[in-house]
């Protein structure tokens, strides 16, 4: 499963599916900002996610996929790469296959590097804020709420997205970075696991596409309309 490439492929696409599966949690949640309740909604859904044993557990086993992926994804682009030295005597284009499909190694480096910065401005934070001099998020209060504290990680989307024009140019690129490696990586994971009939590939590939589109651009507006000031 791990060693051959057809096996390689196959944990690549499980892996890669589970972790879709994450991000229509994970953009669920942050699209509570809309609310536009000084982030009540936001910190009270993030406070459950962080609180619940269960989802501590699943997050471990999401650092575990994501780390499979990651691995799995630069050992078979540099195996594809190792086994051809000499391109193609002519060179199909996008006739051949996607731009995109044929650049799902850089796109998911790209994707890498968003993530690690992503994880240390929100996620260190509060797994972590108080300890080894990582800086705490602050608690804030919410009458008639459930717990009468939260972290307030919304408090910190505003600090680091309002902070800097860099930074949120840096996350919308990521989001298109996102974008196109799911446009690819939806379809061929249903592939990978013997999705083959035409009907069945021709629904998938429209809803990937629409997955992607739809999902890294929620992703993107929400840095944007913090920059903004829409939501407040």
């Amino acid at each position: 499963m791990f060693t051959s490439s057809i096996g390689q492929k196959f944990v690549m696409a499980l892996t890669g599916l589970f972790l879709i599966s994450f991000l229509i949690v994970h953009v669920g949640l942050n699209a509570c900002i809309w609310a536009n309740d000084g982030g009540k909604m936001f910190n009270a859904g993030a406070n459950f996610m962080g609180s619940m044993l269960v989802i501590r557990i699943m997050e471990i086993g999401l650092f575990i996929g994501l780390i499979i992926h990651v691995v799995q994804g630069l050992v078979l682009t540099a195996s594809n790469n190792s086994k051809r030295k000499v391109s193609y005597a002519v060179d199909y284009g996008n006739r051949g296959s996607k731009w995109y499909s044929r650049s799902m190694g850089l796109l998911g480096t790209l994707l890498l590097l968003f993530l690690i910065m992503h994880i240390i401005h929100f996620w260190i934070p509060s797994r972590f804020g108080g300890m080894a001099g990582i800086e705490e998020l602050r608690e804030t209060h919410y009458e008639g709420a459930l717990a009468s504290q939260y972290h307030d990680l919304y408090g910190r989307m505003i600090e680091v997205f309002r902070g800097s024009i860099i930074v949120v140019i840096l996350y919308v690129l990521g989001c298109i970075s996102l974008a196109y490696h799911l446009m690819h990586g939806f379809e061929s994971g249903f592939r990978t696991i013997g999705v083959h009939n035409n009907r069945y590939l021709k629904i998938l590939r429209y809803t990937g596409r629409g997955f992607a589109i739809i999902v890294s651009f929620a992703f993107a507006m929400m840095p944007i309309s913090i920059y903004l000031e829409w939501v407040k």
